[in-house]
Order: structure tokens, then C-alpha cells, then sequence
């Protein structure tokens, strides 16, 4: 399916209704088995608590925040994580990547992720990172728009309700211009 002209993705910047938005999706994902880093039930105030923390990190230039808009709903988000280790200037982490149910198989989130990929290419990421659950993850999508397949990790993290959860490495390569070296 192909996303609807009326989604605008954009980067997310620090608004009370912003991360009242987020918080709502993160609980929703957490609460129908998303296994996004949280268990359930995900009170407000963490939820809350996370994105805020993570709009910081997006203005210390961290991380970028993006967000698929509907008119004035947050229909989905993505995460990129540009904060890697001094040895690593070339590669970002995709993380965080949520569409509630009722946007779902409209195409919001390979928008994203072309977005998101963008974004490292404009800041010279030429490798790109992620995981996703081994059950009911991202997996199909992540293999459709060209990431690799590196292998899986057996018990890697619990699933929101409970219960151990394996996941699945990826990566993909950008168009991006390496970087210099550091000296």
C-alpha cells in the first residue's frame, strides 16, 4: 500500500502536545506487545519521562526524532541515533519505530524509514543499524526496503507482557560519503 498524500513527515521538536503524542503511542505499542524497550502496563509519567529525555538527546544533535503527521495526529515515529562511539562516525542506530494500530498498512512506516535513512545520509552515515523482535517484529518490512539480515540472539529481552524474547540483527548501507578520518 502506498502512504496517503495527506501524511507529512517532519522532525519532532520539544511541545507538550509533541510528547503527549509520543507518550500516547509508546503506551498503545507497549500495551498490544511492541517490544520497544518497555513492559506492560507503561504508566504516563515513564512514557512521559522517556521522550522527554529522548527530545533532549535530539537537541544536543544525539539523535533525530521524526514523525509521520496526519493534520494534527502523530500517526507514527522513527527514531535515529547519531550518538555512537568516537570509533563509529560512519554508522546510526534506527530505533524506536511505532505506528499505532489505526495507521498501520498504509505505508507510514517505510516512509519513515526512507526518511530516516535520508537524514543519515545527510549527516555522512554510510551504515545503518537496527533490531527487532524475533516474534511479531519488524522484520518483513526491514528486509522489503534492503536491510540485511546479520543473525538472531536467542532471549535478548522480555516481551511487554512477559516472557523472554529473541531478536534479529540488521544493516544496511547508505548512499552517504564517508566521512574523514579522525586524527
Amino acid at each position: 500500500m502506498t502512504m496517503p498524500t495527506a501524511i507529512e513527515i517532519k522532525p519532532l521538536s520539544t511541545s507538550p502536545a509533541v510528547i503527549a503524542a509520543l507518550r500516547d503511542i509508546l503506551i498503545e505499542v507497549v500495551a498490544h506487545g511492541g517490544s520497544v524497550s518497555f513492559m506492560h502496563p507503561l504508566s504516563p509519567d515513564d512514557a512521559t519521562a522517556f521522550w522527554t529525555q529522548s527530545l533532549a538527546a535530539a537537541a544536543r544533535s544525539e539523535r533525530m526524532l521524526l514523525g509521520a503527521w496526519d493534520g494534527d495526529v502523530l500517526a507514527g515515529t522513527v527514531t535515529l541515533i547519531l550518538d555512537c562511539p568516537p570509533n563509529q562516525p560512519h554508522r546510526a542506530e534506527i530505533a524506536k519505530l511505532m505506528v499505532p494500530l489505526g495507521y498501520r498498512g498504509r505505508g507510514i512506516a517505510a516512509a519513515l524509514m526512507r526518511a530516516a535513512e535520508s537524514l543519515a545520509v545527510d549527516h555522512h552515515r554510510t551504515l545503518l543499524v537496527l533490531d527487532t523482535a524475533e516474534e511479531d517484529g519488524a522484520a518483513p518490512l526491514y528486509e522489503k526496503i534492503g536491510f540485511t539480515y546479520a543473525g538472531s540472539i536467542p532471549d535478548y529481552a522480555l516481551k511487554p507482557h512477559g516472557g523472554l524474547c529473541g531478536t534479529r540483527i540488521y544493516w544496511k548501507r547508505t548512499a552517504a560519503i564517508a566521512p574523514l578520518s579522525v586524527r
